[in-house]
């Protein structure tokens, strides 16, 4: 029986990784008929988190929240047991701005506290808090003013917090301030001016002295500290949270060790395979996991591939498979994937499950 473990990314703008596993099962099987195809989507950390961890058996609970500019908007966190999994970009992101209107000086991340204080409202007690894909850069005040108010008063802050562990998902190493800060680097993808950046950076350093003087400790250069428009900051400096490698922490939530146990291969993927895959991004995370359970063999499937063979081979994929080797129109890749997916699919199966089970000595 061949065992194949699907753990892909979404296809940004195109596919969720449910829709991509579905489909390049499907080629799978017309090669493989008894093979067993498991899903496992995956996702860094950014947008994509909730529906991973409702993909892993979570459960979706709905929560009415503050978008980013201030209109509620439909969002939600996912529970299982008494662990609750909050995507910043789902509530407080850019994809949640009115019309993709950018608001760099006044979006904020008010929701995102607002879905973290109705997890521990209701009765969670570890938060895994995905913070990519942030719309505003108001250093997680936002957040923090749901749980506490507009005074800054930190034991109450503990008091609120008591018994409950963040644990935040991070891929960048910026400080909150300075030429690497939130602002600066990323504040102009976010809309802001030259001049905006700059009164942003100045905001920035004036909420960390205010945090400094209340906690006795200064975080704003801190790895990470940066992230989200600063909310890396608010989750150091005042959630006692601990940040970790969001494909790394996802992998984890998902259980994909206990998943890959077994497999013949595993097929995992993202829209672009690019310099930014190989720095911490779900292809390289779910090769480097393979690797490590069970030295299964990885390839990857993609909209477009840019790294070339020696990169794929040192980060752990052996192959990469792309839409545009079928069709090389980019509009019609995103528009119809699936056939596409599916083709790819069939291609892998023929050129790498045999081989693969010859290697493990299984046929």
């Amino acid at each position: 029986m061949v065992r194949v473990v699907v753990a892909s990314d979404k296809f940004k703008g195109s596919l969720t990784s449910a829709e991509v596993a579905t489909a390049v099962g499907a080629g799978v099987r017309r090669v493989h008929p008894d093979a067993t195809v498991v899903a496992v989507p995956v996702a860094d950390g950014g947008d994509g988190t909730l529906t991973a961890a409702v993909g892993a058996g979570f459960t979706h609970v709905p929560v009415v929240a503050t978008g980013p500019t201030g209109q509620p908007v439909k969002s939600g966190y996912a529970r299982l047991g008494d662990t609750a999994v909050v995507e910043l970009a789902d509530v407080s992101g850019l994809v949640r701005l009115p019309h993709g209107h950018l608001s760099p000086m006044t979006a904020t991340s008010y929701g995102t506290g607002e879905l973290i204080a109705a997890a521990i409202a209701a009765g969670c007690t570890r938060i895994i808090l995905g913070i990519g894909g942030s719309a505003s850069t108001d250093g997680g005040r936002g957040l923090i003013e749901v749980l506490i108010g507009a005074r800054l008063d930190v034991e109450a802050l503990r008091r609120r917090l008591r018994g409950v562990q963040v644990v935040v998902a991070c891929d960048v190493d910026n400080p909150l301030t300075g030429p690497r800060g939130a602002a600066a680097v990323y504040g102009p993808q976010k809309g802001a001016t030259v001049e905006q950046v700059a009164e942003l950076d100045a905001r920035l350093g004036e909420w960390a002295d205010l945090v400094a003087r209340v906690t006795g400790r200064d975080v704003r250069d801190a790895s990470g500290a940066g992230a989200a428009g600063g909310v890396g900051f608010a989750a150091l400096a005042l959630l006692g949270a601990e940040l970790r490698p969001g494909i790394e922490l996802v992998l984890e939530m998902v259980g994909f060790e206990e998943q890959v146990v077994g497999a013949d291969l595993v097929i995992t993927g993202e829209g672009a395979l690019d310099e930014q895959t190989l720095h911490g991004k779900a292809v390289a995370g779910v090769a480097a996991a393979a690797r490590r359970a069970d030295a299964v063999p990885v390839v990857a499937v993609c909209g477009v591939n840019r790294l070339e063979a020696d990169e794929l081979q040192e980060a752990g994929v052996r192959a990469a498979y792309a839409l545009t080797e079928l069709e090389p129109d980019v509009h019609r890749c995103i528009a119809e994937p699936e056939p596409l997916l599916e083709q790819l699919g069939e291609r892998i199966a023929v050129e790498h499950l045999t081989m693969t089970r010859r290697e493990r000595g299984i046929a």
